[in-house]
């Protein structure tokens, strides 16, 4: 059992930047990729990127490649969402997952509560 429970989502203006964390409970995170998802309202969640075990592999989705940085530390139980230039598209929940590892939200068994992210223009 993994408890995920994420922070450092707020209000920013467009082109600002925030970063997000997530800690871990368990003793069994350094086996797991990690992730982050999104959700705007009315939409389906999303992957936005994801860090493998030892943190030596990342992936993006296209929109956020360049912009967003994914990071984890093993020794704190914690990963990292760092987010630059956003905007307001990207309004919604965001959300930490452990699992397997993928891109779709089958590949993650744990899942954190979410923590909201709103861009104004």
């Amino acid at each position: 059992q993994v408890l995920l429970v994420e922070s450092g989502g707020g209000l920013v203006q467009a082109g600002g930047s925030l970063r997000l964390a997530c800690v871990a409970s368990g003793h069994t995170f350094n086996s797991y990729t990690m992730a982050w998802f999104r959700q705007a309202p009315e939409k389906e969640r999303e992957f936005v990127a994801s860090i493998n075990w030892s943190g030596a592999n990342t992936a993006y989705a296209d929109s956020v490649r360049g912009r967003f940085a994914v990071s984890r530390d093993n020794a704190k139980n914690m990963v990292y969402l760092q987010m630059n230039n956003l905007r307001p598209d990207e309004t919604g929940v965001y959300y930490c997952a452990a699992g397997m590892g993928s891109t779709v939200v089958e590949g993650y068994a744990y899942w954190g509560q979410g923590t909201q992210v709103t861009v104004s223009s």
